[in-house]
């Protein structure tokens, strides 16, 4: 059997009660923090709440598949993933290459920043279009997709939530803002400057979290701690969605 378990946002105490149970009783724990990172733990935590070893997979590892494969042929597996597990399409990839080898698998879900980014922010889910990634710029590596997500979404008065990088370092929400001014500069479809309304969110699923709604200009000014963050460009508000961030995120 593999379990797919759903480690949640910040914090070991994420984990659900059915999760941590599955765990605790597996005969082997594969854990992988390259989609997404629990800022507010250690590794040392997550294995002293277990009471199990947890063998972290890199990227490569998960994709090909064949370490936790292998073990879930003959043992109980759980593989720890932050946020909700099937999130990640590495994922989908894995469970459906454990059915074909006739591996059962089994889910259990949590929060996910795509989930917990939209209700903490105070905009109603059905008014979200298509979610994109910010990532560093590398040599030969320029991609503007996310670029057009904002275009596309904002002509239809859909908002925009996009994920910021992790994958050499945490993007910082002032960074994605440069970024994105950049390509701006680039394109010129005049679909973002600094006056534009951004949302800014970090450290989801802690007791503090930290939203802040404002110009793009005032959020490349703002602190928001550790990462991972990310960023929500609204289209059109609806009067509630402005009061919360009105009342929420000190929008002006």
């Amino acid at each position: 059997m593999l379990y797919f378990i759903g480690m949640g946002l910040y914090d070991e105490k994420d984990i659900s009660v059915k999760g941590l149970e599955i765990a605790r009783k597996s005969d082997v724990v594969f854990a992988e923090f390259y989609t997404s990172r629990l800022s507010g733990t250690k590794i040392e935590k997550i294995e002293k709440l277990i009471g199990k070893k947890i063998n972290v997979l890199s990227r490569k590892e998960v994709e090909d598949g064949e370490k936790i494969l292998r073990e879930a042929k003959n043992k109980n597996v759980a593989f720890l993933v932050c946020g909700d597990p099937l999130i990640s399409t590495t994922h989908i990839a894995l469970r459906i290459e454990a059915e074909r080898r006739k591996i059962e698998s089994f889910i259990v879900h949590n929060a996910s920043t795509y989930s917990a980014a939209i209700s903490a922010s105070g905009l109603f889910n059905y008014k979200f279009g298509k979610c994109a990634t910010v990532p560093f710029f590398r040599e030969n590596f320029r991609p503007k997709s996310f670029y057009y997500a904002i275009r596309e979404n904002l002509e239809r008065n859909l908002h925009t939530l996009l994920f910021l990088d992790i994958k050499e370092k945490a993007m910082s929400i002032g960074e994605a803002i440069e970024i994105i001014l950049e390509i701006e500069r680039e394109e010129k479809k005049n679909v973002f400057s600094l006056e534009k309304l951004c949302i800014g969110l970090s450290q989801l699923g802690s007791l503090k979290p930290k939203i802040k709604a404002g110009k793009a200009e005032e959020l490349l000014k703002y602190d928001f701690g550790k990462a991972p963050h990310s960023l929500i460009i609204p289209a059109e508000l609806h009067f509630m969605e402005e009061e919360y961030l009105k009342t929420f995120a000190g929008l002006r």
